[in-house]
């Protein structure tokens, strides 16, 4: 697992890690744990939105317009 003590918020780093907040992403050797300084981080961090096409008409009609285009792969 990968730890970093650096909260992706504050950008300031945690020094108390006994104490932390922390979230683990992913699973097995190539997992990180992020520690916060506060919860109020932590929760403003996983409110943050994944990367996605979800909900974006915009982003969605992009990803169609390619799968439709002659010019690319597949991307299914």
């Amino acid at each position: 697992m990968i730890t970093t003590t650096l909260d992706p918020i504050s950008m300031n780093d945690v020094t108390d890690i006994e104490n932390a907040p922390f979230v683990i992403e992913g699973q097995g050797v190539n997992a990180l744990k992020i520690y916060f300084e506060s919860e109020a981080n932590k929760q403003e961090y996983l409110a943050i939105p994944v990367h996605s096409s979800d909900g974006m008409s915009g982003l969605n009609k992009i990803y169609d317009d390619m799968a439709d285009n002659p010019n690319t792969g597949s991307i299914n």
